[in-house]
């Protein structure tokens, strides 16, 4: 068997398909399935169900498919760990950002990473925060910028670039507009909007309300900090948003700090692991970018 073979047989097992497979791979459909029965006939058993609509791993496969993953990981340590000595850095990097995010710096340490290291692949995605820190803690993806309403998430290191307030923002009509102090109690009076659930701003708030034992009435949801303002500008609701995010609409939208919540909503970076040289020269690049003075 060759590392080739392995690559095709875990994409396959993942991709459970093996046209995505090959498209993965880049090389026909056949070609991966010539491959694959090749690695049988070398184990001696069949690594996949093929009866069924979707390809699943047989009782064979499932015992190889950690062994496969664990030489692929070390074939490309090797490559990495002589890239290292010879101040030559290769591979692939997946990045994670929250959706709806505004803060900009991560494209400007990315754009100077791949400055500096054209040879990387990178891939950036957008999901919410608890998806993107299950991506880290799997190994799927290498380093994220999460909300979060705990400083460090279990298991894993991170380093905090913003840490606001809850504000809540009303058109200047609206009866909260003119009060001087806004309670979280004052708040929940009125239909709310804010982010998802999995997101680090609404598990600051639905935290919050838990602890005085109050049920806002959530009535719509939105993951970008636009769709939320835009909503409570039209008088839908009461928008929840933190204050830098608050601080964009200050045209059309009136925001109060939610007085009697004092736990921040934080931005961070996450990850798990700085073995990867790639990993230790994005958080280099990422430092360098968040500490600029117009890095909100």
């Amino acid at each position: 068997m060759d590392l080739r073979q392995l690559e095709y047989f875990v994409a396959v097992a993942e991709e459970q398909n093996f046209t995505r497979a090959a498209e993965r791979v880049h090389i026909s459909q056949s070609g991966v399935s010539a491959q694959i029965r090749q690695l049988e006939r070398e184990l001696g058993a069949d690594l996949f169900d093929r009866s069924a609509r979707t390809v699943t791993l047989t009782v064979a496969g499932k015992a190889a498919l950690e062994h496969a993953r664990a030489a692929l990981a070390a074939a490309g340590a090797v490559g990495q760990a002589v890239g290292e000595v010879t101040d030559l850095i290769r591979g692939r990097l997946t990045v994670g950002m929250v959706i709806g995010c505004t803060i900009t710096p991560l494209f400007e340490a990315l754009s100077a990473f791949h400055q500096a290291h054209p040879r990387v692949e990178i891939s950036l995605i957008e999901d919410n925060s608890d998806r993107l820190v299950d991506g880290v803690r799997a190994g799927t993806i290498d380093l994220a910028l999460i909300g979060t309403a705990t400083a460090t998430p279990d298991g894993l290191d991170a380093l905090t670039i913003i840490s606001e307030r809850l504000v809540v923002a009303v058109p200047a009509g609206h009866p909260l507009a003119k009060r001087r102090r806004v309670t979280l109690r004052d708040l929940v009076a009125h239909p709310i909007v804010c982010m998802p659930p999995g997101t680090g701003l609404r598990t600051v708030f639905d935290r919050a309300c838990a602890a005085q034992n109050l049920q806002p009435a959530i009535a719509l949801q939105a993951s970008a900090a636009d769709a939320i303002a835009d909503l409570a500008a039209r008088g839908l609701a009461v928008a929840v948003l933190s204050e830098s995010m608050a601080a964009s609409y200050r045209d059309r939208l009136t925001a109060h700090t939610i007085a009697d919540v004092e736990t921040p909503v934080l931005l961070a970076l996450t990850w798990k692991s700085t073995h990867s040289p790639a990993v230790r020269e994005l958080l280099v690049h990422s430092r360098r970018a968040f500490a600029k003075p117009d890095s909100r």
